[in-house]
């Protein structure tokens, strides 16, 4: 998987002290993106699945994937989420710029849509811009609890 950077121990994406993965690639090119680097498929570095473990298992946090957006990664970060989870059983949030109405039907995505805990989906829009909001940055974004929608068959945010 390509790894633009790993940031260990950040409160900024997701409750609590988290480490948060960031991964390259990502096609929204957002206005106003806080991370454009991200967009270059190329950028950042290949990294196996025993490097990123390492650090997670080190750090101890519940996990954040982010970019970039995962899903451009999608079947690798499947792979990484799984362990994770069996190895782990942390807690991963997943941030990217589509809706979950594009997400949750896609067979490509789904697999790792059923891995996360927490999906915070949406494309950044500049106009929405709003500095008041917990762990996202514009109105439009939403925090869904996956766990819950694909159980009820329909989007259940989290109350944050």
């Amino acid at each position: 998987m390509r790894i633009l950077n790993i940031v260990e121990g950040t409160s900024v994406d997701g409750p609590g002290l988290r480490t948060s993965i960031y991964f390259s690639g990502c096609t929204h090119k957002c206005e106003g993106c806080h991370n454009p680097q991200s967009w270059d498929y190329e950028a950042g570095k290949e990294t196996t699945l025993e490097e990123v473990m390492k650090v997670i298992e080190y750090n101890g946090f519940p996990v954040t994937f982010s970019g970039g957006d995962p899903f451009f990664q999608a079947e690798d970060v499947t792979v990484l989420a799984r362990e994770i989870k069996s190895r782990l059983g942390k807690n991963i949030w997943c941030y990217t710029g589509y809706r979950w109405e594009n997400v949750v039907d896609n067979p490509r995505f789904r697999p790792l849509l059923e891995t996360i805990d927490v999906l915070v989906d949406s494309p950044f829009i500049l106009a929405q811009r709003d500095i008041s909001l917990r762990f996202r940055g514009s109105g439009n974004q939403r925090i869904i609890d996956v766990k819950q929608s694909l159980a009820k068959g329909e989007v259940v945010l989290v109350d944050m």
